[in-house]
């Protein structure tokens, strides 16, 4: 089987190989080659030591000598180029107590996570696949390399990449390794809440980020995010809904494109249900104040997880607004623009339609009809240039303290009833009328 390798890895491993030692391309790069997917970037792995490797390429930076790992820098790109080596004791289920370098191919692949991630190529020897990592990419597979509890000892994480893996290829993962998941599902405790946050992101903004489920099923959100479990357990008996909190959560995520927050907000947007659940006389369930409780449930969730601000930020504000349905009136839609920011309503638009779209047929087609409604409204504001937001208004403090008001609270007050005069009737925010109306409101204290 023939490969093409970009230029200049291609060029590492010949300049290696040249010099006597042997040279490959492995793991992800090999994968999505044979997958005609695009690699996001290339490693190689090689008989030659860490410094063999430093002393035939110019410019390499020491990104895990201890490890064996340097990164060789060509036209700018970084390729990471690391030494065959076995792996000693795992002692946290994440780092080896101690690598020992070799110079056998095969003992480097054996330490490997998943069949589909331990193959390797060069164009001398063509593809080496010591596990049938070809096998299971044709049946959609995602192995363990050898034991699956081993692998999953040695590194705890490995058992979320493997639902991640599965996400993002549109596999299943193999009987024997998900019931070792199953098993030491409790394990991944261990590992950096870092750690699982990349892969957790990986996995929802994956081509199939149903797979969460997998991750339940399996016993792993029960251990870092207990609040999935919980939304997958609880019912709605609700004419709007024909599906549990979680199960409506899961065709949500499936119903909006792959964008971070987009994914992590449908992800939580109902998350405080089943802290919110009542039954009425009809045995209905209802759900009161869940968008305010999801919101400061939602924040909770990823500061736990180490999510930066601004995603967190963006994500509760949705969470908390993802419910509110304005009337559909110029002046009620400028208010919402005004509370929620212009910026983001048209991804409150995506999120409600994922939202509706997750529901049971009951009125969807209004529902729909009436986030089509909103959104005009919203874009018609957009390209008159309304004014939404009190920075836009053509009247400023200054004008208010040049005008003889003394600097303070109550230069505050009189914007905000302004703010609030062309909120209601956008002509007003012209300079002469809102000076007009600032002499009016602000006579007793001049």
């Amino acid at each position: 089987m023939k490969m093409n390798l970009p230029e200049n890895v291609n060029r590492i491993i010949h300049i290696l190989e040249e010099n006597g030692h042997d040279a490959y391309a492995v793991g992800g790069c090999v994968r999505d080659t044979l997958l005609g997917r695009e690699p996001q970037d290339w490693d190689i792995t090689t008989a030659a030591t860490p410094g063999q490797v430093k002393a035939l390429f110019p410019h390499t930076i020491d990104t895990g000598i201890q490890h064996g790992t340097v990164t060789v820098m060509m036209d700018h790109v970084g390729y990471e180029v690391t030494t065959f080596r076995i792996d000693g004791e795992y002692e946290d289920s994440r780092h080896p107590k101690e690598v020992t370098f070799t110079s056998n191919l095969v003992e480097d692949l054996k330490r490997r996570d998943f069949t589909i991630n331990a193959m390797a190529y060069n164009e001398r020897t063509g593809l080496v696949d010591a596990f049938d990592g070809m096998g299971d990419l044709k049946r959609k597979v995602i192995r363990c390399v050898g034991s699956p509890r081993e692998r999953f000892t040695e590194d705890a994480l490995r058992m979320l990449r493997a639902v991640r893996f599965a996400a993002q290829l549109g596999f299943d993962v193999d009987e024997a390794t998900a019931a070792a998941i199953g098993d030491l599902a409790p394990t991944i405790a261990k590992v950096s809440a870092e750690r699982i946050q990349v892969e957790m992101v990986k996995l929802l903004t994956s081509a199939y980020p149903q797979r969460i489920r997998t991750a339940y099923e399996l016993g792993l959100t029960k251990v870092f995010l207990p609040e999935f479990d919980a939304m997958m357990e609880t019912n709605q008996v609700n004419k709007h809904h024909m599906y549990s909190v979680g199960e409506h959560t899961i065709h949500a995520l499936e119903c909006c494109r792959p964008d971070k927050v987009l994914r992590l907000t449908m992800l939580l947007h109902d998350v405080a249900k089943p802290v919110c659940i009542s039954i009425d006389e009809n045995g209905q369930n209802h759900f009161h104040r869940h968008p305010q409780v999801g919101a400061e449930m939602a924040r909770s969730i990823l500061r736990r997880l180490k999510f930066d601000n601004d995603t967190t930020d963006r994500v509760c504000k949705f969470v908390l607004e993802h419910d509110d349905r304005p009337q559909i009136s110029e002046h009620a839609v400028r208010r919402a623009m005004s509370r929620i920011g212009s910026d983001n309503m048209p991804m409150l638009f995506e999120v409600k339609r994922a939202d509706a779209l997750a529901q049971s047929m009951y009125r969807r087609q209004e529902k729909l009809s009436y986030i089509d409604l909103y959104q005009e409204t919203y874009r018609r504001i957009v390209e008159e240039k309304q004014c939404v937001v009190k920075s836009d208004m053509a009247i400023n403090g200054r004008d208010l303290i040049a005008m003889g008001m003394e600097p303070g609270k109550e230069i505050g007050r009189v914007l905000d009833e302004l703010f609030e005069m062309v909120l209601c009737d956008p002509s007003m925010n012209r300079h002469d009328k809102l000076m007009e109306q600032a002499h009016k409101l602000a006579t007793p204290f001049i």
